[in-house]
C-alpha cells in the first residue's frame, strides 16, 4: 500500500496531465487514472510491483480510456491519439504537465477551488488529505473539486498552453495557487499547529517543477527562491511548547543553510532570465535581505522598506502596505509605522486580518503605549483561528496590561448584560449581537468604556459596513444608539449619519443562475432557495419555520406553499426530526453565544441557520445575488400566486 501511494504521489500528475492531453476532459483523465490506481492496489500486493510502475500506471488508465471511448464511436479521433505516439518535434515530456497546472489554475475558478484541485491533480491528495490539510469536512472538499470539474467543462477550457499575451495573466493565477499552499503550510490559519510541514514541502516541490518546465520564467524562479528562504527558517519558527517564535527573536543558527543556498542559487537564475522585477521578485529579494543578515541587528531595514515601495508600485494591496509599514517602524522608529498603519486600520479589506491589530499591538508597545497595545493584541488574538498564535497574542496581551483591578466597566461586559436583558426579543438580540459583536472584536472586550468614543465607532462603521446598503448601515447604527442610551454613555453613533435609501429594485435571479444554484452540492441550500423561489415568500419567513410547521403532502406551511422542487428537497432534509428549526446551522453554538431554546435543535443541538449566514451563502453561490431578489424571480415567473390564502 505504502509503495502504490508513493509512486502515485509521483507519478499523478504525469498521467493525468497525459490522459487530459488526449481526450480533452481533466474530470475523465482523473478517473481513468483513477481506475489505474485501483487496479494497482488490487493486483502490486499479490503479484509485486512491475519494474516501471509509472509506465504500467500509465498503459493501464490508457487500456481504461481506450475501452470507454470504443463505446463512443464519436471519439474516434480520440481513440487514435491514445495510441502508442512519440512526442512531436515541438513538444516536450514535461509540457502535459504543465497544461495541467494552467488548467487547474484557470482564472475561471475561485481561489479555493483552484488550490484544491491543483493539489488533487499535481500533488495527487486524496479528497480527504486535501480536506486535513485545510481542516475542512470531506465534503466541502468533495464539493470544490465538483464544482471546478462542472466550470472547466461548462466553459470549454482547452487543455493547451496559454500563448501571447494571455500567457502572463494566466502563468500568474498558478503562482498565486502555490504560493497560496505554501502560505497555508508556513503559517496555518487555523487549528493547532502553527505549521503544516507537508503542505509548504508540496508547494515547494510544485514550484520546482514549474520552475524546471518554464525555466525562462524569472517569476517562476523567484517564487521558489521566496519560499526556500522562508522554509529554511521553519525550525526557528517555533519555541519548545509550539509558540511563535518572532522574526528578530529566531535563533539564527537554526535556519537551514542549504535551502538558503538553493534560494539564493534560485534567484540568480530569476536575474539571468532577465525582464522587469516582478512581485515574487521583489518578495524574495526581501527574503534575501533577511538571510544575508548576521543577526536581527544587522538587518538593512532602509533597503527592505525600499523593496516594499518598488512591490507597492507592482501590486499595491492591504498586506503590502502593512508589511512596508512593519519596515518603516523598524526603520525609523515605531511612530513612523504607526502613522502607516493607523490609515489602514479603517480599510475593510483589513477587518478580519489579525496581522493588522498584531503589527499595530507591536509597535504601540514599542512605543511605551502598553493598554492600547494589550487591547490590539486582544483584538488579534479574537480573530485568528490558529490556536497556537492565539495563546502567543493573548500572552503578550496580558504582558502589556496593567497589574491590579480594573473598577471600570468594560465593553464585552457590559454588551453581555445589554444582550440578557428580558425586554428583547430573539430576532432583536441577533440583530443587536451582529453589531456589537463587532464593536467587541474591533475596539477589544476589556477595553474600558470610558475610552470608547463616537470618533473611534465611526472607524469601526468604515471598514466594516462601508459598503454596506442603507438599511444595513441604518440598522446597525440604531444599535449603537440604543446601547448608548441603555449604558448611559455619550451618543457613539454621533458620527454615523443615516442614510438615505434610494434604491431601485434589482433585477429577478436570471434563469442560468437559477439553473446552477439547481446543481449546487449543499441539500440544505437546495431545500432553501427552492422553497423560496417557489413559494415567494420572503426569505426570513422561510428561515424562521420550524419542522413542525410542515404539512409535507400538503406541501405548505401556514401561508407558504410549495411545489414539486422543494417537496423532495423538504423530505430530505426533514428526514426523522420531528421539530426544532427546518434550516440548522453548520455547527453548535458557542457558550457564550446561547441563543433562545426556540432556536436550537433539541436533536443535534445546531442553532437555526440565521439570515446573515444564509445571504451570504447565496451571493457566494449565485455571483451576488440576493434573496430578495430570488423571491422576486419567483412573482416574475409564477403563473398563479404562490402563497395560500389565509
Amino acid at each position: 500500500m505504502d509503495a502504490v501511494s508513493a509512486v502515485w504521489r509521483q507519478e499523478s500528475a504525469r498521467i493525468v496531465a497525459g490522459l487530459a492531453r488526449m481526450t480533452g476532459d481533466v474530470g475523465l483523465a482523473e478517473e481513468f487514472a483513477q481506475d489505474a490506481l485501483v487496479a494497482a492496489l488490487e493486483t502490486w500486493p499479490r503479484d509485486g510491483a512491475p519494474d516501471n510502475p509509472g509506465a504500467w500506471l500509465m498503459t493501464t488508465a490508457k487500456r481504461r480510456a481506450l475501452d470507454h471511448l470504443r463505446r463512443d464511436r464519436r471519439h474516434e479521433r480520440a481513440i487514435r491519439e491514445l495510441r502508442p505516439e512519440q512526442p512531436g518535434q515541438d513538444e516536450r515530456p514535461g509540457d502535459d504537465v504543465l497544461r495541467l497546472m494552467f488548467v487547474s489554475s484557470h482564472p475561471v475558478l475561485p481561489a479555493e477551488e483552484r488550490t484544491a484541485l491543483t493539489l488533487r491533480l499535481l500533488g495527487g491528495l486524496t479528497t480527504a488529505e486535501i480536506a486535513r490539510a485545510f481542516l475542512v469536512r470531506e465534503a466541502v472538499v468533495a464539493g470544490r473539486l465538483a464544482r471546478a470539474r462542472r466550470t472547466l467543462a461548462e466553459e470549454g477550457v482547452p487543455f493547451e498552453l496559454p500563448r501571447g499575451a494571455e500567457l502572463a495573466g494566466r502563468l500568474a493565477s498558478v503562482l498565486e495557487v502555490i504560493y497560496l499552499i505554501f502560505n497555508e503550510g508556513y503559517s496555518a490559519t487555523a487549528g493547532d499547529d502553527l505549521t503544516r510541514p507537508a503542505l509548504a514541502l508540496e508547494a515547494l516541490r510544485l514550484g520546482r517543477l514549474l520552475a524546471g518546465l518554464a525555466p525562462a520564467e524569472a517569476e517562476v524562479h523567484g517564487l521558489v527562491a521566496l519560499m526556500e528562504i522562508q522554509q529554511s527558517r521553519s525550525a526557528a519558527r517555533t519555541g519548545p511548547s509550539g509558540e511563535p517564535v518572532r522574526l528578530h527573536e529566531q535563533d539564527r543558527a537554526r535556519w537551514d543553510r542549504q535551502l538558503i543556498a538553493r534560494g539564493f542559487a534560485s534567484m540568480l537564475r530569476a536575474r539571468e532570465a532577465g525582464g522587469g522585477l516582478g512581485p515574487y521578485v521583489l518578495q524574495a529579494a526581501i527574503a534575501v535581505c533577511h538571510a544575508q543578515a548576521p543577526s536581527a541587528a544587522d538587518t538593512d531595514w532602509t533597503q527592505i522598506a525600499t523593496l516594499y515601495d518598488a512591490l507597492i508600485r507592482l501590486a499595491p494591496s492591504p498586506v503590502v502596505r502593512l508589511n512596508r509599514a512593519v519596515a518603516v517602524g523598524m526603520a525609523a522608529g515605531p511612530e513612523a509605522g504607526l502613522a502607516l498603519v493607523d490609515s489602514l486600520l479603517s480599510d475593510p479589506a483589513l477587518r478580519d486580518y489579525h496581522p493588522l491589530p498584531a503589527v499595530h499591538g507591536d509597535l504601540l508597545a514599542r512605543a511605551g503605549r502598553d493598554a492600547e497595545a494589550a487591547t490590539a493584541f486582544e483584538r488579534a488574538a479574537a480573530l485568528t483561528r490558529n490556536a497556537a498564535e492565539r495563546a502567543f497574542l493573548l500572552a503578550r496581551a496580558a504582558r502589556h496590561r496593567a497589574d491590579g483591578p480594573r473598577d471600570a466597566a468594560a465593553l464585552g461586559e457590559t454588551t453581555d448584560r445589554f444582550l440578557a436583558r428580558d425586554d428583547l426579543d430573539a430576532g432583536t438580540i441577533r440583530s443587536y449581537g451582529q453589531t456589537l459583536r463587532r464593536l467587541r472584536l474591533d475596539l477589544g472586550a476589556a477595553t474600558p468604556l470610558a475610552e470608547i468614543t463616537a470618533a473611534l465607532v465611526a472607524r469601526v462603521f468604515a471598514a466594516a459596513w462601508g459598503t454596506a446598503a442603507p438599511r444595513t448601515w441604518n440598522r446597525h447604527r440604531a444599535a449603537v444608539r440604543s446601547f448608548s442610551v441603555w449604558a448611559g454613555l455619550d451618543d457613539l453613533s454621533a458620527g454615523l449619519d443615516r442614510k438615505h435609501d434610494d434604491r431601485t429594485p434589482r433585477p429577478a435571479v436570471d434563469d442560468r443562475a437559477l439553473a446552477a444554484l439547481w446543481r449546487h452540492p449543499s441539500p440544505r441550500e437546495r431545500a432553501l432557495w427552492r422553497l423560496v423561489h417557489e413559494s415567494g415568500a420572503p426569505a426570513a419567513a422561510v428561515l424562521a419555520l420550524d419542522v413542525e410547521d410542515l404539512d409535507l403532502p400538503a406541501r405548505r406551511a401556514a401561508a407558504i406553499v410549495w411545489g414539486d422542487g422543494a417537496a423532495a428537497l423538504l423530505e430530505e432534509l426533514v428526514a426523522d426530526r420531528t421539530g426544532g428549526p427546518l434550516f440548522l446551522a453548520d455547527r453548535r453554538p458557542a457558550p457564550a453565544r446561547r441563543p433562545d431554546p426556540a432556536d436550537l435543535c433539541p436533536r443535534t443541538g445546531r442553532r437555526r441557520l440565521s439570515y446573515e449566514r444564509a445571504e451570504y451563502l447565496f451571493k457566494l453561490a449565485s455571483g451576488g445575488y440576493t434573496l430578495s431578489q430570488l423571491a422576486a424571480s419567483a412573482r416574475r415567473s409564477a403563473p398563479a400566486p404562490r402563497t395560500a390564502a389565509r
